[in-house]
């Protein structure tokens, strides 16, 4: 039976990569002219910084790989460091957007929107199919209830900033 928590970390993946697909969308239509939106382009980044990282990495980074840190001797490989460092790494895209963006440079925008998506996509098939089920298999059913009750304060604290940001998805994925 799949966690809870692991059911809502996957669900907010899909969410991401809808954006993902429309920042790829975007891009194309860019190197085929198109203007460079930069009002779109800062409410995608926005989206990034505040749905994908301070929302749902906030939940990985401060509660999932922090219990499976203190299992460890459960797991039979820990990939927490490369999780976080491909975080880092997402986050030093964004920047690159962001100062795209400021500076008119489609460019850079591009280079660095498609950097993000190569790698976010990367990074969530690995965390679906490998680190979500080592978590299942290695944090008991009490530790997966407590992040759960952890997970639900952060839904109902972010609740008003994430009902925005889930419209933006659909927004921007039914175009």
């Amino acid at each position: 039976m799949e966690s809870e928590i692991l059911k809502i970390l996957s669900e907010e993946h899909q969410n991401i990569l809808k954006v993902i697909e429309f920042l790829e969308e975007e891009c194309y239509s860019i190197e085929n002219g198109k203007k460079l939106d930069k009002g779109l382009f800062e409410k995608i980044i926005d989206f990034i910084r505040n749905y994908a990282d301070k929302f749902h990495h906030a939940k990985e980074e401060d509660i999932l790989f922090k219990e499976m840190n203190k299992n460890q001797k459960e797991l039979h490989c820990n990939p927490i460091e490369q999780m976080l460092y491909e975080h880092d790494l997402g986050r030093n895209y964004v920047r690159g957007m962001e100062g795209g963006v400021k500076e008119n440079n489609k460019n850079k925008v591009i280079e660095n929107a498609r950097g993000y998506c190569r790698l976010l996509k990367e990074h969530i098939y690995k965390e679906d199919n490998i680190l979500y089920p080592m978590a299942s298999e290695s944090l008991n059913e009490n530790i997966q209830k407590s992040m759960l009750q952890k997970f639900n304060k952060i839904g109902i604290k972010k609740k008003k900033d994430t009902e925005k940001y889930i419209k933006f998805v659909k927004q921007s994925y039914n175009g």
